[in-house]
């Protein structure tokens, strides 16, 4: 899908946290015409999700898929944020990505809504947290600008954005956020807030039970994977995804929907635990269910 036409629903964005995600949600909005201002903890953190957007859109443009000067007009609109009150002081739009930790992610939203004006929508790029959760210390104004919006990585290659409507949510931001989606040549899905929404509940489900037979020696992960992707056509392997995931994401959603929704169906296998104890994360690490030499 390619980004829609028209004026922007959102010209001033910040995104919140420079990691995998991050950075990946700021380069999409760039290139789609947004202003936006990339802030993470430290100044380090920050300058390496902006290389990897440098990195990004120059292999965009040595294959032939964006512009020279495209590519130079989305880093003009792109900027580091060293000060989160700052950063979201004139905001549009703020896009919450830092990791899936339900306390912090309360805690980042409570300082943005004293920081930021009243009409800035919030939004949170959580995979599993219900929003109700993220919401509840929030007063009721900031509530009713509040959705999520759950990108997949590597964001600027993957079309879908699940976009999650809280019972708090106003329906003028619901609509405001869908159409931007597609402005950002995203294909929206609108989900209930339950934990794990549509994407993460249905993928998490199968990877669990990939590591499960995994752990029972059904199969090599690579036979396993092979099921899925010969027999089923998927573009990638339940364990291949889980590395490229990260096995602490995985196991932090599959705590909250053990916790939120059932605790036999998502609890945890043991080899996801001791992966993640180990720090064998997946592919980010170098190691998780497969080796990657010379990774990260």
């Amino acid at each position: 899908m390619t980004p829609s036409a028209g004026p922007l629903e959102f010209q001033r964005v910040v995104v919140i946290g420079a990691g995998t995600m991050g950075h990946g949600i700021a380069q999409v909005a760039a290139v789609a015409g947004s202003d936006v201002a990339l802030h993470d903890v430290t100044d380090a953190a920050i300058q390496r999700g902006l290389d990897a957007v440098v990195r990004n859109l120059q292999i965009g443009v040595d294959k032939g898929k964006l512009t020279s000067d495209a590519r130079d007009a989305a880093l003009a609109r792109l900027r580091p944020a060293s000060t989160l009150s700052s950063a979201v002081a004139d905001a549009d739009l703020v896009i919450e990505a830092v990791p899936e930790l339900l306390d912090l992610k309360r805690q980042l939203l409570t300082q943005v809504v004293a920081a930021a004006g009243p009409d800035t929508v919030l939004a949170s790029n959580t995979s599993s947290i219900p929003l109700r959760l993220l919401a509840e210390s929030l007063p009721a104004a900031a509530q009713a600008r509040l959705c999520g919006m759950h990108f997949f990585n590597p964001v600027h290659l993957q079309p879908l954005l699940e976009v999650v409507r809280a019972d708090t949510t106003d329906d003028s931001v619901l609509d405001r956020v869908v159409a931007y989606a597609r402005q950002l040549g995203k294909e929206p899905i609108v989900v209930r807030d339950v934990a794990g929404f549509a994407s993460s509940r249905l993928g998490l489900a199968l990877g669990l039970e990939a590591i499960r037979m995994l752990q029972e020696g059904v199969a090599s992960a690579a036979d396993i994977d092979r099921a899925m992707t010969l027999g089923y056509r998927h573009p990638m392997g339940p364990l291949a995804l889980t590395d490229l995931v990260g096995l602490d994401v995985r196991l932090a959603i599959a705590e909250t929907l053990a916790r939120e929704i059932d605790p036999v169906r998502f609890a945890p296998p043991q080899l996801l635990r001791d992966l993640v104890a180990a720090g064998k994360l997946g592919k980010k690490t170098g190691e998780g269910f497969y080796a990657y030499p010379g990774a990260p």
